[in-house]
């Protein structure tokens, strides 16, 4: 027995203990309890102080006739400090039985004679009978069991008027459902024993109750995912809570969405959008369907559109300028092993050599514009495409790259990346729009996108969050993925939230940096999936069998919500306002062109 022990272990009415290190070395002996155990510790006759805790534990003494399932809930998601311990002892049914027949005879006897005085039929009488009768049949039948129940409940604060309010509090919350509470008078040793995780019921306050009610009682009905702060994600199908978070106070500021096409999870996202807008956050997207192009509009945001044929160009070879902590060689460097990976999608693979050359060609390209590790290129004019191509034509072995490069420069293509920059970014809501880019060029367009945007972020620390929508683009090419899992990795230290969002669950997660993503992301929302995903969903989230079926019944705006190791089912809703601007039903969407053309015709 440790010291602590031998000293909880005097009885007196109000002891004040101390563990002193003299008697721990007098002792010889230092088990886990000492180290454990608080400093002090004082018992009365309704408080048990630990050291610079106080704590009262309370029983429960009456229930009502029936109690709904999820009547303990609001207990348990309570944001609060305690301790719940929850004792079952069964009782043998066939001892039980001759009870309830000899009460069954007393109530029997009572009705009769109240009948013989010609009394008034007493309902309370009857309703007894009539349970007794019932629960009889069942357990005589084997559909119940009865059950001995102490349920305690030890509430901690750092004074004794915050625990008073405290326990008044839940009082309320169980006296509104007719379920009554009391402390522990002159037992709260007993009770704090009662409630620490060794199954020692000291306490001894129980209750008769069977099977069906005993099941309500089972805490874990659901987690209560509200915050103090952030944005409304949706509602708690289990409880009807607010899912309420910021996602800037969680350990990184990334997210995924997983869901089936039509599930709802463009509107889910523009919802986010709409909402973080408002707490002086930027928000940038990558648009592959043109699906932000009214709600830029409706939010005085700005929208590029990116193809062959826009007037909105970006350079690859622009360098950001170089913060505090950066120099030139860091960023020219950096830059270069970018512009490699372009090369890399843009040319389909480059062998070993050939990467060298290219390597080479880039660092020969910057210098022709006097732009090298030791040079303050802030106002230099960086390189073009086509700058790279005259250097590249002079090098020896290069002369397939110049012929895979040449419909970048001279051919089809040639609008799209070999011109200056013309983008500006510099506005609360952006949106790149790659609808109209053919599909061979989306990887190579996201990836220069979202290289740019990166930039950018480095340049000017602020609040933002990159949305990347159908990110199994992005997942297609390695160097594509491997960009991602950087802006994933490395947003946090830029003040960088990275939304991921995508329909094609297998290609993103077979891609070897798909989970890596969706591990360095604190939040995860899956909506409705497709049988055909929903194993491999099951898998790398760890669901059970019947949050796998919930997904697959889920209807529109529905599904599971994951904060870390916590997760809940999940409602997106919104206000009417809001279900204007960022609705995607075409139905919605063609009524509210065809109004603004009425209101552009009247003005």
């Amino acid at each position: 027995m440790s010291i602590f022990s031998k000293l909880l272990g005097k009885k007196d009415s109000a002891p004040v203990i101390s563990v002193l290190p003299e008697e721990i070395y007098q002792a010889g002996v230092l088990e886990l309890k000492d180290v454990i155990a608080p400093s002090a510790l004082k018992v009365t006759s309704k408080d048990l102080n630990l050291g610079e805790k106080v704590g009262r534990t309370l029983f429960v003494i009456s229930y009502p006739r029936f109690l709904d399932e999820s009547w303990f809930a609001p207990i348990i998601n309570l944001d609060k400090v305690f301790n719940v311990s929850i004792f079952v002892h069964p009782i043998d049914t066939a001892k039980i039985l001759r009870h309830f027949q000899k009460k069954v005879a007393e109530i029997q006897s009572q009705v009769s004679r109240r009948e013989q005085k010609g009394l008034v039929r007493d309902p309370a009488l009857d309703t007894a009978y009539q349970d007794l009768e019932a629960l009889r049949d069942q357990l005589m039948q084997a559909q119940e069991h009865l059950f001995d129940v102490g349920v305690y409940i030890t509430l901690f604060a750092d004074n004794e008027s915050e625990l008073d309010k405290l326990e008044s509090e839940i009082k309320s919350i169980l006296e509104s459902k007719l379920v009554y509470v009391k402390p522990a008078l002159f037992q709260q040793e007993q009770g704090f024993k009662s409630v620490m995780p060794i199954g020692d019921d000291q306490l001894a306050v129980h209750s008769k109750l069977n099977s069906s009610p005993l099941s309500s009682l089972f805490p874990f009905v659901s987690f209560d995912l509200t915050s103090d702060k952030g944005i409304l994600y949706g509602i708690n199908r289990h409880n009807s809570s607010l899912v309420l978070f910021d996602r800037f106070l969680l350990g990184n500021y990334n997210s995924v969405t997983f869901a089936v096409a039509g599930a709802g999870k463009s509107y889910c996202t523009k919802l986010e959008i709409l909402r973080t807008l408002m707490f002086d956050t930027d928000v940038i997207v990558i648009d592959p369907e043109k699906e932000y192009e009214y709600m830029a509009e409706a939010t005085g945001g700005k929208y590029f559109n990116i193809s062959l044929n826009s007037e909105h160009h970006i350079n690859p070879f622009d360098l950001p300028i170089p913060r505090e902590d950066e120099s030139a060689a860091d960023i020219l460097r950096s830059n270069t092993i970018n512009l490699v990976g372009l090369f890399r999608i843009m040319l389909g693979g480059l062998s070993q050599e050939e990467d060298s050359i290219i390597d080479r060609a880039i660092s020969e390209t910057y210098a022709l514009k006097d732009i090298t590790p030791e040079s303050d290129f802030r106002n230099v004019e960086p390189p073009l495409l086509s700058d790279f191509e005259l250097v590249l034509a002079g090098m020896e072995g290069a002369e397939s790259l110049v012929e895979r490069l040449a419909k970048y420069t001279k051919g089809t293509w040639s609008g799209f990346i070999n011109r200056p920059s013309n983008v500006d970014i510099n506005k609360k809501f952006v949106v790149f729009s790659l609808r109209d880019m053919e599909d061979e060029l989306k990887p190579v367009a996201m990836y220069i996108v979202t290289h740019y945007i990166w930039n950018a972020v480095r340049k000017n620390l602020k609040k933002r969050l990159l949305v990347i929508d159908e990110a199994w683009w992005m997942m297609k090419s390695e160097d594509t993925a491997s960009f991602l899992f950087s802006l994933a990795k490395r947003g946090r230290k830029y003040f960088l939230g990275l939304m991921t969002i995508t329909q094609d669950v297998g290609d993103f997660l077979n891609s070897p940096y798909g989970l890596p993503i969706v591990t360095n992301s604190s939040i995860q929302i899956l909506l409705k999936q497709s049988p055909a995903v929903i194993d491999s969903i099951q898998k790398t989230f760890n669901l059970t069998d019947e949050e796998k079926y919930l997904l697959l019944e889920s209807d529109v705006g529905e599904g599971m919500f994951f904060v870390g190791l916590k997760h809940v089912a999940i409602k997106i809703v919104a206000s009417y306002t809001e279900d204007q601007i960022i609705t995607t039903n075409p139905a919605q969407v063609m009524q509210i062109q065809q109004a603004k053309k009425e209101l552009e015709q009247v003005g």
